[in-house]
């Protein structure tokens, strides 16, 4: 009786009230998981010049993210993952525009947390595979672990296309999937249909820049691997870069 009681206790003084901070928290978290199962995938790929890892297989890990990350928060924040279906469900009024920059803030630190988490879980591998060099070209290169890079014959206009095309086509797929005056996708079904819409974006559109449908996806990591060491050419174009994992 004593135990249960005490359990009883610690439960309550732990638990969140705040609808809010529960939001955030199941954001953060949502993102996490997105993040830490995506880079992981891109980091296996690299780190083992594609001999347990391909490109494929680093976008079905972020597929079935996405399943993963939509089952830990949705059914308190929505699990949105990406500040691009946030700003879409503001302005279809489905979202208040007071929470917009809370959620982008929220996803950004996700995806910079699981950055970090991925660099110290493959921090061996990234360091006997870069030579004990952190750079963002070359044959050797890791900066592509976190973050995604045009190929080189893409050009600014071509891949400002290429962004507006995919990641339109990742909005509109998710809002179908879920409209309940569409056919519907069976109940609890919903996770696994977005995890196969991105998979089947990233394999028909991942060539041309790695298909960085996510803002917060790209710039968490990207913002860790300037800290980290890589310095600030992840932040600049460089040729002979190589594409990291999917979306996300």
């Amino acid at each position: 009786m004593g135990s249960a009681s005490f359990m009883k206790k610690a439960q309550a003084l732990l638990r969140i009230r705040n609808q809010l901070a529960r939001e955030c928290l199941a954001e953060l978290l949502s993102v996490f998981v997105l993040m830490l199962i995506n880079l992981g995938g891109a980091a296996q790929m690299v780190t083992t010049s594609k001999t347990k890892g391909n490109y494929f297989s680093s976008y079905l890990a972020g597929a079935l993210a996405i399943m993963v990350a939509v089952h830990t928060g949705g059914g308190v924040s929505g699990a949105h993952l990406n500040p691009a279906f946030s700003f879409a469900v503001c302005l279809l009024e489905q979202f208040p525009w007071w929470k917009f920059p809370i959620y982008v803030a929220v996803q950004t630190l996700g995806s910079f947390i699981a950055a970090a988490a991925v660099y110290v879980l493959y921090y061996d591998a990234i360091w006997h595979y870069s030579n004990g060099t952190l750079t963002t070209s070359g044959p050797r290169e890791t900066a592509s672990i976190f973050a995604t890079y045009p190929a080189d014959y893409v050009s600014i206009a071509n891949g400002f296309l290429d962004q507006v095309i995919s990641t339109g086509m990742l909005i509109l797929g998710v809002l179908a999937i879920m409209d309940t005056r569409n056919k519907p996708v069976p109940k609890g079904l919903e996770p696994v249909a977005v995890a196969l819409l991105v998979l089947a974006i990233e394999v028909s559109m991942g060539s041309n820049c790695g298909c960085p449908m996510n803002p917060a996806r790209d710039f968490g990591p990207r913002l860790f691997t300037y800290m980290a060491g890589w310095g600030a050419e992840v932040f600049r174009w460089v040729e002979g870069r190589g594409q990291g994992g999917g979306w996300q």
